[in-house]
């Protein structure tokens, strides 16, 4: 395990993590020697579990490096999940989580009362990651075309995560040849958002193979989950011809190993211009 990758660093102390179930998971009582008042964090998180039973649900056992240096099984809880500890945690510490946690809560019922608000937070979130406001568009148009197409699954009984990461294979695979991991492999990502390191092409051809996807399924009142993936496979293929023809008559690839790790994608759109 990679130490500097299994800590975080809050507040001069360090908490394990470690990567599960495609997210990170943190030692709740690395948490707890943090926020709590007391010495003894094993102890605090005995009491605690006692007088809030329902957390022990909230968390896995997974082995992380102890402080004899062995591999121990550590209660741990994604950070979801770490919030909600947080809350049970009576500490003046705690106490600007809780008060963060309210706030993002309000917004969170006003965004649910005028959808535009969190459609603009999302587009302010997107400018202060450094992006252009030609790509936000694009990305937040990606956004709702990609809800259309999972609420749309949703109805012809498609409710799991793998089914519909299947279906989005098929889709990319169609459209660019390549699977979304293989993308990711190629833009050279981990753990990153991979339309967030997309440009301009790429997300509006990932756009047009999910809505071709979104009106064929839709056409042919596609049912379960083989007449569906055959709508992804259609739907990505209408995408993948217009790529094809792109590429030929502008002698480019539409697929790029370019991400946005390091550069900006705003910096990046401005010295393609001044180029």
């Amino acid at each position: 395990m990679d130490c500097e990758k299994s800590l975080v660093v809050f507040q001069n102390r360090s908490i394990r993590r470690i990567w599960f179930n495609e997210e990170w998971h943190f030692s709740v009582t690395d948490i707890i020697a943090i926020l709590a008042d007391s010495k003894d964090e094993m102890a605090y998180w005995r009491k605690l579990k006692q007088r809030e039973p329902q957390l022990v649900t909230i968390c896995h056992g997974l082995k992380m490096p102890a402080k004899d240096g062995k591999m121990r099984y550590t209660d741990c809880v994604n950070t979801k999940n770490a919030f909600r500890l947080i809350q049970s945690i009576p500490s003046k510490n705690a106490e600007p989580f809780k008060k963060w946690l309210a706030q993002v809560g309000y917004e969170r019922v006003q965004e649910i009362e005028n959808p535009e608000l969190a459609q603009k937070r999302m587009k302010e979130l997107f400018k202060q990651k450094g992006y252009s406001d030609e790509w936000i568009e694009k990305r937040v148009r990606g956004i709702a075309v990609r809800d259309e197409l999972t609420d749309e699954w949703k109805k012809r009984g498609m409710i799991t995560e793998r089914e519909f990461s299947i279906l989005t294979a098929e889709i990319s695979k169609a459209t660019f040849g390549i699977t979304p991991a293989e993308y990711k492999i190629m833009k050279g990502l981990k753990k990153e958002n991979l339309r967030d390191h997309m440009n301009d092409l790429e997300l509006i051809f990932t756009m047009l193979g999910e809505a071709s996807t979104t009106r064929i399924a839709r056409n042919k009142d596609a049912q379960g989950f083989i007449e569906n993936k055959d709508a992804a496979v259609q739907g990505g293929s209408v995408a993948g011809v217009a790529r094809k023809e792109l590429e030929r008559r502008s002698g480019q690839p539409v697929s790029s190993s370019e991400n946005y790790l390091d550069v900006p994608e705003k910096v990046k759109r401005k010295r393609l211009k001044d180029e």
